[in-house]
C-alpha cells in the first residue's frame, strides 16, 4: 500500500512533468510560428523587390568592398578627410548631448509625476504614463521629418526629435528607479512642511541620482547613433555628410570610409567612457 506522502509526491511529479511537457509544446509552437513569419517575410521582401531579393543577396558585400578598395587606393587622403569631417562629428555629438540633457530633465519630471507614492497629482499618473508611452512609440526619424518640413533642415529638428523620444524612454526608466527609493526621508521632510518639489529634490533625487546618470549615459550612446542616422534625412551632422558621400557614388568612397572611421571611433570612445562611469556609479565606486 502506498503511503499518502509517497502518493502526494507522485502527484506533484506528475503535475510537474505535465507542466514541463506543456511548456515544451508551447515553445515548439512559438518556434514554428517564428519560422513561418520569417519565411513569409522573405517572400514578401522578394516580391516587393520585383523578384530580385534572392538574386541580389549574394551582392550584399559588394558596396563595402568598393568602399574599402577605393579607400585603400586613396589612403594618403584619409588623414585630410578625417580632419575635414571632424566638425560634422562634433555637431553630431553636440546634438546627442543637448538632446540627452533636455530629454533627461523632462524625463525626470515625468517620472516623478508618474510614480506611485511620489506623484504630485496621483489621479493623473495614468495620463503621464500614457504620455511617456506616446513619446517612446513615435520614432525619432518620423518626428525629425515633420520638423524638417516645418522648420527646414539643420541640427535643431534632430535635437528636438531625439529629446522628445529620450524623455519618454528615460522617464520610464527613471520611474522604475523611483519605485525602489526609500520614502522615509520624504516622510520626514513632509512632517516639517517641505513642499513637493523640496521633498523630491532633497529626499528622492539624492538616492537615485547615480542610477539616473547611469541611464542618461547609456542613452547618450544611443543618441549619438540616432543623430548620425537623422543626418540622412537632412538633420545635419556627420550623417548628412555620409549621405552626400554615398549618394555621389564611386569617386567619393574614400570620404565615406573616413566618415565611417570617425563615427565608429566616436561611438567606441563614448561607449568605453560611459561604461566606465556607469560601472562606478552603480556599484564600483566603493572599490576605487
Amino acid at each position: 500500500m502506498i503511503s499518502p506522502a509517497v502518493s502526494g509526491g507522485l502527484d506533484i511529479r506528475a503535475r510537474y512533468m505535465a507542466l514541463a511537457q506543456r511548456k515544451r509544446m508551447y515553445s515548439g509552437l512559438t518556434l514554428i510560428v517564428f519560422l513561418a513569419l520569417m519565411a513569409s517575410g522573405f517572400v514578401i521582401a522578394n516580391d516587393r523587390n520585383a523578384g530580385g531579393f534572392w538574386e541580389g543577396l549574394p551582392n550584399i558585400f559588394a558596396f563595402p568592398a568598393q568602399v574599402v578598395s577605393e579607400a585603400g587606393e586613396k589612403a594618403a587622403l584619409l588623414p585630410g578627410h578625417l580632419v575635414a569631417f571632424l566638425p560634422a562629428l562634433l555637431e553630431t555629438i553636440n546634438i546627442a548631448a543637448v538632446s540627452t540633457l533636455l530629454g533627461g530633465v523632462l524625463g525626470l519630471v515625468l517620472s516623478l509625476l508618474s510614480t506611485r507614492g511620489l506623484a504630485r497629482f496621483p489621479r493623473l499618473i495614468p495620463l503621464f504614463r500614457r504620455i511617456m508611452d506616446v513619446m517612446r512609440a513615435i520614432p525619432e526619424i518620423v518626428i525629425a521629418l515633420v520638423l524638417i518640413f516645418v522648420m527646414g533642415g539643420g541640427p535643431v529638428p534632430a535635437m528636438i526629435a531625439i529629446a522628445f523620444h529620450t524623455a519618454g524612454a528615460l522617464g520610464k526608466l527613471f520611474s522604475e528607479v523611483n519605485e525602489n527609493a526609500d520614502l522615509k526621508p520624504v516622510e520626514g521632510l513632509q512632517s516639517v512642511g517641505a513642499s513637493w518639489a523640496q521633498r523630491m529634490m532633497l529626499g528622492i533625487i539624492p538616492q537615485v541620482a547615480p542610477n539616473y546618470i547611469s541611464y542618461a549615459l547609456l542613452r547618450f550612446e544611443i543618441n549619438i547613433r540616432a543623430s548620425a542616422i537623422l543626418g540622412f534625412v537632412g538633420a545635419g551632422g556627420i550623417g548628412y555628410e555620409l549621405k552626400n558621400a554615398m549618394s555621389w557614388g564611386q569617386g567619393k568612397f574614400d570620404e565615406a570610409a573616413a566618415i565611417f572611421i570617425l563615427l565608429f571611433g566616436a561611438i567606441v570612445f563614448f561607449d568605453q567612457i560611459s561604461s566606465h562611469y556607469r560601472n562606478r556609479l552603480t556599484g564600483g565606486a566603493h572599490d576605487v
